[in-house]
């Protein structure tokens, strides 16, 4: 028996509903999140050896790259904290209809915008 399967299998094309977007970014952020503590532990730790290496350290938030990947990842961890808390929300049997789950998606994502302007301007 032989079975039909997708003829198109190019992801540019299909248009995935909020849901699975808001899912997927979720794992991303969380890789983020990850990745950016090790970052930032490594400096913490750079910074605590000696006072000049604590200077060293404090010059590098001057730079912008350093402040764009501080902001990012301020903005990623705002992000995988807001869809973490809408997560467990529907672990307990709330939004998981189509209709709520979609709404709370983009309350989640205006958060996340709110927070991450609140983050830039923490940051700059």
């Amino acid at each position: 028996m032989r079975k039909e399967r997708p003829k198109n299998l190019d992801l540019s094309t299909v248009q995935f509903p909020i849901t699975a977007t808001a899912s997927i970014l979720h794992r991303i952020s969380g890789i983020i999140v990850f990745i950016a503590l090790a970052i930032f532990l490594t400096l913490l730790n750079c910074s605590l050896t000696s006072a000049e290496d604590f200077q060293r350290v404090q010059g590098y938030f001057d730079l912008f790259i350093v402040e764009f990947i501080f902001w990012g990842s301020l903005t990623g961890l705002a992000y995988h904290a807001v869809f973490g808390v809408r997560h467990m929300i529907q672990d307990l049997g709330h939004w998981e209809e189509l209709e709520s789950a979609s709404l709370s998606a983009k309350v989640g994502f205006a958060i996340t915008a709110v927070l991450s302007i609140l983050a830039g301007i923490l940051v700059w």
